[in-house]
């Protein structure tokens, strides 16, 4: 007998996007706005403005005592036991084969104690590759499990992201927010520091997955509405607008950030994303290491491609060096600040070399595309 899929989960804040009119899709397991009025208008908004999005569908985790820091140097990738209080890493969950699990960001949040958010979609593989790491790590631990703690908090938060060049004047006028840390005016890129909303705690992270400067603001689930509203009153004379994973896309696409299922899977590695950087290859032992060891160093890479006129390649599309396939576009769009369709794609290192000449198949039709450095886009300092 065929079980019935369970219907996709809602955010804490639906009703709100329910009110503004959205269009919504099926997102890593969630119902989430695709779009309030146009793709367009809300790419152009973040750009130029700001924009506020739910991104509640994120998991997120605890991993807190003693052995917290040596434990995420074992299960991910990167280095954190060297992270300071204060400060966020980007990093990568690694299957034993070496392919990646998930990316994620991890904040510091005391000597002892971590804040990692994962992808949606991956929430369950994450909770898996930790509980796995964390029963091997238990079992050879001198001082016993008691030293570690990791607890899964997806249920207790809305997450939102308020992203654009506005963004920091709009969340210092929003009511009821307060910054009792780090000054929002003094708060580096990738740090976090602490608030309060309407009283309740308020964790502040200058991050984002737009390209532009911005915020994504944690904060118990009861209260996400308030705050989500507070957000959009405070910032409608700055040209704030609501904006769903349509515009998401297209502006992580410009940034050359990488998106889960696209350019990551089980079957990719690190180097092959050009996310080798994220590796501590130095560290004695991690999950993966051996892995990556043994990855084929003849493996397609992650280039940049940049084409004329208005025809773009999407994901799956694929890509020609003379009349050989030499690899497949992973994701693609027109893009909406440059003009001109952009594309991140797998290709043979032999045809991966800036400046490269190759042709994407888009129905039929042979589009010259060029190899570029990656992002599309960059933000002015």
């Amino acid at each position: 007998m065929t079980e019935t899929p369970a219907p996709p989960r809602t955010s804490p804040l639906h009703d709100r996007h329910e009110a503004l009119g959205a269009s919504f899709t099926d997102f890593g397991g969630w119902n989430m706005p695709v779009r309030y009025t146009s793709d367009l208008a809300e790419h152009r908004a973040v750009r130029e403005a700001a924009g506020l999005f739910d991104i509640s569908h994120m998991a997120e985790f605890r991993v807190e005592g003693t052995a917290a820091a040596a434990f995420l140097d074992h299960v991910l990738a990167g280095r954190l036991s060297t992270m300071k209080i204060g400060k966020a890493k980007y990093s990568l969950v690694l299957a034993e084969t070496g392919g990646i699990v998930d990316d994620v960001i991890v904040y510091r949040t005391g000597e002892q104690s971590f804040l990692v958010i994962s992808n949606a979609g991956n929430r369950d593989a994450v909770a898996a590759a930790f509980a796995l790491a964390q029963d091997a790590w238990d079992a050879g631990s001198p001082e016993g499990p008691a030293t570690l703690i990791v607890d899964d908090v997806t249920d207790d938060y809305a997450l939102i992201a308020l992203q654009g060049p506005a963004a920091r004047g709009i969340l210092t006028s929003t009511p009821g927010v307060t910054v009792t840390g780090t000054a929002l005016d003094e708060l580096g890129y990738y740090a976090w520091t602490d608030g309060t909303f309407q009283g309740a705690p308020l964790f502040v992270a200058r991050t984002g997955y737009t390209g532009e400067d911005g915020y994504e603001l944690l904060v118990p689930t009861a209260l996400g509405g308030a705050l989500w509203d507070a957000a959009l009153a405070a910032g409608a004379s700055a040209g704030l607008v609501a904006c769903g994973l349509a515009a998401r896309d297209t502006l992580r696409l410009e940034a050359g950030m990488p998106l889960y299922g696209h350019e990551l899977s089980l079957d990719i590695a690190p180097a092959q994303a050009g996310l080798g950087r994220v590796v501590a290859a130095d560290k004695e032992a991690f999950v993966g290491k051996a892995g990556l060891a043994s990855s084929p160093v003849d493996a397609p890479v992650l280039v940049g491609l940049v084409s004329e006129g208005r025809r773009a390649g999407r994901a799956g599309y694929a890509v020609l060096h003379g009349d050989d396939v030499v690899g497949e576009i992973t994701s693609g769009a027109l893009s909406p600040t440059l003009g001109h369709p952009v594309a991140m794609a797998f290709v043979a290192p032999a045809a991966s070399a800036l400046g490269t000449e190759l042709t994407i198949d888009v129905r039929g039709t042979r589009i010259p595309a060029t190899v570029t450095a990656l992002p599309f886009y960059r933000r002015n300092a």
